[in-house]
């Protein structure tokens, strides 16, 4: 009995060394990415803008173009666009998230510490949006723990990949030691052009959109940072001050924020009028950026998937634009027909049985003839329409390795 004892003490021992062994190095793994230094063509675009490391820095979130935008305050105090990441997988459908567990990426205006900045996270890197904010507290909105994070796998969080996490976690942190207290995160449901506000003019959300669109045409205009509050289910925004309710405030931008809305409600009317189509997305759950859906690029997500890290790839076969009639009813298409979404992707079309899932890419669609390179394109090097000439043996581009 003694001897049998021991052995299963023995045994004890070598599994809690072999746990410690993974915490430590989990933990190793975190500490090196945490420390990662901006990479140097990223040091070089913030000079060509006319800014540096320790400047603040606003981000920008559209859930529908699959994109987020790190904004950085130049020397002259107006805001730059630094870089644009093409997201790797976000879950749920467009509209802001209500309740723990839909699987909804939330929509609105947050504001992320030094404290919600996460190194040791299970899922690479991350930070925590900041969902609930106030407003949505106030309704009872339910759910937390939002974040931004590597490893391509989503539930109501924007994933991105582990190198992407490596440089959005460095340019943060450099920002937060030059002195900056918060950052504010402004996610919407898709870029809010004309285009898509008459698009989407059927949706249930639009009035809550339109709601967001007032902060993303204030910061369009003015090229700062602004103050947000709330009265009632409605975002309040301002230059220095945000109105709550019934209270009244100086606001020396209200005039051309107020001109910027016109413009853009006549161009609606205008689209609108000359027979532009409202439309309805369908989502299994979720989508990512076209950047990602490249055969050559394929293999940047294979090794995720090989460890069950990417998240449910067989819905992104289900991403389509439906077109709706007056009525509000789908519009039957024939499979040569194809959608063209007119907000983004450069003119790249899908067809309108929708995206090709990564098992099958040799489906995909591109705009193989355009002569100007798009932005992924210039900030990751090869031109997404020739890259799919490039060998498959091609070796990929090396990941960090995936978190235990």
């Amino acid at each position: 009995m003694l001897v049998r004892f021991s052995k299963y003490a023995a045994l004890l021992v070598t599994l809690a060394l072999i746990a410690g062994c993974s915490l430590e190095r989990r933990e190793q793994i975190s500490s090196r990415a945490a420390a990662s230094s901006i990479p140097t063509e990223t040091l070089a675009a913030m000079d060509t803008i006319g800014t540096d490391r320790n400047q603040p820095i606003v981000i920008r979130a559209f859930k529908k173009e699959s994109e987020i935008e790190i904004w950085k305050r130049t020397r002259a105090g107006s805001y730059a666009l630094l870089k644009s990441y093409p997201v790797c997988r976000w879950s749920g459908q467009l509209g802001p998230k209500t309740r723990e567990g839909d699987r909804q990426v939330p929509e609105g205006f947050y504001t992320v510490t030094p404290g919600q900045m996460n190194p040791n996270s299970a899922l690479w890197l991350s930070f925590n949006v900041g969902y609930p904010n106030a407003m949505e507290r106030a309704l009872g909105r339910t759910g937390g723990d939002i974040m931004v994070h590597g490893t391509c796998s989503s539930r109501g969080c924007y994933a991105m990949t582990n190198d992407q996490m490596d440089e959005i976690y460095a340019v943060m942190r450099e920002a937060f030691q030059g002195g900056q207290k918060s950052v504010q995160f402004q996610s919407y449901p898709f870029r809010m052009t004309a285009e898509n506000l008459a698009k989407f003019r059927n949706d249930p959300n639009m009035p809550f959109w339109k709601n967001l669109k007032e902060g993303n045409d204030r910061f369009e205009v003015t090229k700062r940072e602004m103050a947000v509050d709330y009265c009632g289910t409605r975002y309040t925004f301002g230059a220095s001050d945000a109105p709550g309710c019934g209270e009244a405030v100086s606001d020396p931008d209200g005039a051309a924020v107020a001109a910027k809305a016109r413009q853009d409600d006549a161009k609606v009317a205008s689209l609108i009028a000359g027979g532009f189509s409202p439309v309805r997305m369908s989502y299994v759950d979720g989508d990512q950026n076209i950047f990602f859906r490249d055969p050559a690029k394929k293999k940047l997500l294979e090794k995720y998937a090989a460890s069950g890290e990417f998240s449910r790839p067989e819905a992104l076969a289900a991403v389509k634009e439906q077109k709706l009639d007056l009525k509000g009813n789908v519009i039957a298409e024939t499979p040569a027909q194809t959608v063209t979404d007119n907000a983004d992707n450069s003119g790249v079309t899908t067809s309108a049985t929708g995206i090709s899932s990564l098992s099958t890419p040799s489906t995909l669609k591109t705009n193989s003839t355009k002569s100007n390179p798009s932005f992924f394109e210039q900030w990751f090097g090869a031109s997404l329409s020739s890259s799919t000439n490039q060998d498959s043996n091609a070796a990929p581009v090396p990941l960090p390795p995936p978190r235990g």
